[in-house]
């Protein structure tokens, strides 16, 4: 089930709401951890038995890793380093497994040999549901809080469908003190919420969704017809399909969280305005971003023990940034080209914001462009496709667009294209979801009536016509 499907917005959600509302407070945390579980029951069929046994097993772990239950750390170390592993274990073998065996497979080719391939379905949210586990287990392990007693409150925070499919990526000590059952739960919070959420569905179908197609008839041009035009084309278009869309799912999943009466954090800050690489990554996916430097970078030692094991730090941390993604080449590309540029700019003092206004407008312009190059990688379904269309964005030619990517590129889709690259000339602040949400000045206010009149109807046109596709990040 998909937030910008029929079956979520005409029903499932109104009837979860109403639940919520009708029925007495003690209630709410079972009714949102049964909702949650039928929503993802909705998509992931099966694999919901996977995602209660995963539950299962840290539920219990948790118990038993206060320091309250073991005082000493050695005591307690073993089990949560068992856990972990139990939850990487999961995910490497639903995600990653037919990936290795493949690359196997290759290699005994080239010998001769053969070597069977293993073809399993991804799990939905998989990637998601395992890092909350982690996060977890060791925020408990760690006294930064307690365990749950309570097995709904614990189904909620695991398996609360607005964040359960593709974030953003809730750390347990974010919501820890949000679960108990005593939780208020107001008709402000809908009336907060809901234009959040509407922000997200705009987002989604009448941008991101509107772009789709001529962007998948850039990325399917052949290495023979692709010209300087359509590779150029494709990769903008990419780049703002990707942010409309995520941060579209993100605006939505906030929204809804603050309707039930969660307040989940924010994941995107207007990242195409940054001025530096290391600052696109303090404003996209910023819950990703959190997750690992608090569970993987700074453990790592972060940047306390000489430039060596910092670079050192960076690279183990975008190695899995990018394998987190998928398991594909690509991917891993990806991460380890955005962690060299993390490493360019640490080593040569560019990670700071540079003095003088042409300075900071050239570095943003650069850095834009740097980011564009990434996401060609990040979309192509090899990495032979992406050097074709980069060496292409290289190489200026006339040759324009061919039959197939002209038809998609209709002067409505042209018209939402130019009017989407203004969030690139946008100032870093403020940043519209927070603004939307919260504030009661003029321009927020006027905004609000837009989003919630012409926006949301026309949004609504789309999702009752069919015209929607899955969430971008609904593959990870």
């Amino acid at each position: 089930m998909s937030f910008v499907s029929p079956l979520f917005l005409w029903y499932f959600l109104p009837a979860l709401l109403v639940a919520v509302l009708v029925l007495p407070r003690s209630w709410r945390n079972g009714v949102v951890a049964v909702g949650s579980l039928v929503f993802y029951a909705c998509g992931a069929g099966a694999f919901t038995f996977l995602l209660l046994a995963c539950m299962v097993v840290n539920f219990v772990a948790g118990t038993v890793l206060e320091p309250q239950r073991w005082g000493s750390p050695t005591t307690r170390r073993p089990l949560l380093i068992g856990v972990i592993c139990f939850d990487v274990a999961i995910l490497l073998v639903w995600k990653y497994a037919g990936f290795a065996t493949q690359q196997l497979d290759f290699l005994a080719k080239v010998f001769g040999g053969d070597f069977p391939v293993l073809r399993l379905a991804l799990p939905i949210g998989i990637s998601f549901f395992t890092f909350h586990h982690i996060s977890y287990v060791v925020d408990i392990y760690r006294g930064e809080r307690p365990a749950l007693r309570n097995p709904v409150s614990f189904i909620t925070y695991i398996a609360m469908f607005p964040q359960l499919v593709a974030g953003p990526i809730v750390r347990y000590r974010e919501i820890a003190d949000q679960l108990p059952q005593h939780r208020s739960h107001r008709l402000d919070d809908i009336a907060a919420g809901f234009p959040r959420f509407a922000l997200g569905l705009c987002k989604k179908t009448i941008i991101a969704d509107s772009l789709s197609p001529m962007v998948e008839a850039c990325f399917a041009t052949s290495a023979n017809n692709m010209t300087f035009g359509i590779a150029w084309l494709g990769a903008v278009g990419y780049t703002l399909q990707l942010f409309f869309d995520f941060s579209g799912y993100s605006d939505m999943a906030i929204g809804l969280g603050r309707m039930l009466g969660f307040r989940l954090p924010e994941n995107f800050a207007r990242p195409y305005s940054s001025v530096t690489v290391t600052e696109f990554w303090r404003r996209w996916h910023m819950s990703l971003s959190r997750w690992f430097r608090d569970y993987v970078y700074i453990p790592l030692g972060g940047n306390r023990s000489g430039a060596a094991k910092t670079y050192r730090n960076l690279c183990v941390v975008f190695v899995l940034t990018g394998l987190w993604h998928g398991a594909n080449w690509t991917f891993l590309v990806w991460g380890c080209y955005h962690g060299a540029l993390l490493i360019i700019e640490r080593a040569f003092a560019l990670d700071e914001t540079p003095q003088g206004r042409v300075p900071r407008i050239a570095r943003r312009a650069l850095t834009l462009v740097l980011v564009v190059f990434g996401w060609v990688f990040f979309k192509s379904s090899d990495i032979g496709h992406a050097l074709t269309m980069i060496g292409h964005m290289f190489l200026p030619d006339f040759s324009g667009l061919t039959d197939v990517v002209g038809a998609a590129l209709t002067h409505q889709r042209l018209v939402i294209l130019l009017a989407a690259l203004a969030v690139v000339f946008l100032p870093a602040h403020p940043v519209t979801g927070p603004l939307l949400e919260s504030s009661r000045s003029r321009p927020a206010t006027s905004l609000r009536v837009g989003v919630m009149t012409a926006g949301l109807a026309y949004a609504a046109i789309l999702v009752a016509n069919g015209t929607f596709s899955p969430f971008l990040y609904y593959q990870f």
